[in-house]
């Protein structure tokens, strides 16, 4: 059987190719290819061109046509999910609707913690199959890449449990899950001691472990009001750092704090940014850190966005992720989500699609997705339209009708 698949006719073709990771884009700036062919050989993109022509150069491949006109863009990045976890925070939501604030809740054993209660009772063999449920209905919203963190074990043996949980799960999903530790999500109620004695702890027993078993080389923390402050959290990323980790941070959630750890420990990103002013933003746009909008936290919580555009228009590098999570971002949907935000804070066509793509790619370090083209893996969507800009006028009601990962149909609603 041939190595060769041929996919075609597609009526236009985003490759996301010839954009600054960088810095704000306009639609002008999009590469749009029309009535084109996309020739894969094996896992990876041989060929894109006129489809007579690669029809002609390898008659041997498989030829998958197309009925009807279609759009191509490179597969979704999701590069900031919490989707191992077990139990439900539908109180929460429906206190913080009621008027609660959500360190009210939190101080009330709700919020993180009631996550971690409900999953610390799970099995890992649990938490496997509801991370494999939840990966499979991004998948079909066109997420081929995603992130996804520990956090609700909170303790050496359960932050070891959720982290074996994730890998597995990512051997029994198409979509690639990017494991990240977040054993700084926040301090433990039942630990037997301060901040720094429990992040010295993990960061002594757990941090050996992971690279031992090769679980993860991403340390986030949680650096917050609620959660790790920059003084409590600096010896704890000075031991990530030293130990080779990739370094993460929830910054700027609720109050200005996070963005300025990220910055001087030369963190990948800086996610939520909510609450980020100038002072902030320019930090970030000076940097190499890439800053994370979280649209989906937004919503779940009824407030501000990301100032994704005052970020762009510094120079920023913005990504642009789902949050998933039981408590502050259930919805779990990231093209409706990465639409909206577009719409609030103005954000181009360009740079919203940039954002869950090639510069979420530069988010998790992965150079080898995120844009179409020749060498890279064969992962990506298509639309049952002719009109790229159609994908978000509709707001997320416009899904993929076929999605491929690694040169395979792993869904198909046609």
């Amino acid at each position: 059987m041939s190595n060769f698949k041929l996919i075609g006719p597609i009526k236009q073709l985003l490759p996301m190719t010839g954009l600054g990771l960088k810095g704000a884009i306009s639609d002008e700036e999009l590469v749009v290819l029309e009535d084109v062919g996309i020739l894969l050989e094996g896992e990876k993109i041989k060929s894109i061109g006129e489809l007579n022509d690669l029809k002609r150069s390898y008659p041997e491949a498989i030829f998958h046509k197309l009925k009807g006109g279609h759009t191509c863009l490179p597969g979704i990045i999701d590069s900031h999910t919490h989707i191992c976890f077990d139990g439900s925070r539908a109180n929460d939501y429906a206190l913080r609707n009621a008027g609660k604030t959500y360190l009210e809740i939190a101080n009330a054993d709700g919020g993180i913690w009631d996550t971690v209660t409900q999953t610390r009772k799970a099995t890992k063999e649990e938490l496997i199959k509801r991370t494999v449920k939840l990966a499979n209905r991004h998948l079909k919203l066109g997420t081929t890449t995603m992130e996804v963190k520990s956090g609700y074990g909170l303790s050496v043996e359960e932050e070891l449990k959720m982290l074996r949980a994730i890998n597995e799960a990512d051997e029994q999903t198409w979509v690639d899950i990017i494991s990240t530790c977040l054993a700084a999500h926040m301090l433990p109620k039942d630990f037997d001691g301060n901040a720094e004695a429990y992040l010295k702890e993990i960061g002594s027993k757990l941090f050996p472990i992971l690279k031992e078993e090769n679980l993860t080389n991403r340390i986030d923390a949680f650096i917050e009001e609620s959660a790790f402050s920059e003084a409590e959290i600096t010896a704890y990323f000075q031991k990530a750092n030293e130990m080779g980790f990739d370094l993460t941070v929830h910054a700027d959630q609720f109050s200005p704090s996070g963005s300025k750890v990220a910055v001087k420990f030369k963190a990948v990103s800086a996610d939520h940014l909510e609450a980020s002013t100038q002072t902030e933003i320019d930090l970030l746009a000076k940097s190499d850190v890439i800053a994370t909008a979280l649209p989906g936290a937004s919503i779940g919580l009824g407030c501000d966005f990301t100032p994704a555009r005052k970020i762009l228009d510094a120079g920023g590098s913005l990504a642009i992720a789902s949050d998933h999570n039981p408590g502050s971002a259930p919805m779990g949907d990231l093209l409706t989500q990465a639409s909206i935000l577009g719409a609030f804070e103005k954000l181009s066509n360009a740079e919203v699609l940039a954002g869950i793509t090639f510069r979420a790619a530069a988010a998790l370090r992965l150079s080898d997705r995120g844009k179409l083209a020749k060498g890279l893996l064969a992962d990506f969507v298509l639309f049952h339209t002719s009109d790229y800009r159609e994908i978000l006028y509709n707001q997320g009601n416009l899904k993929p009708c076929v999605v491929w990962k690694k040169g395979e149909i792993v869904f198909n609603k046609h």
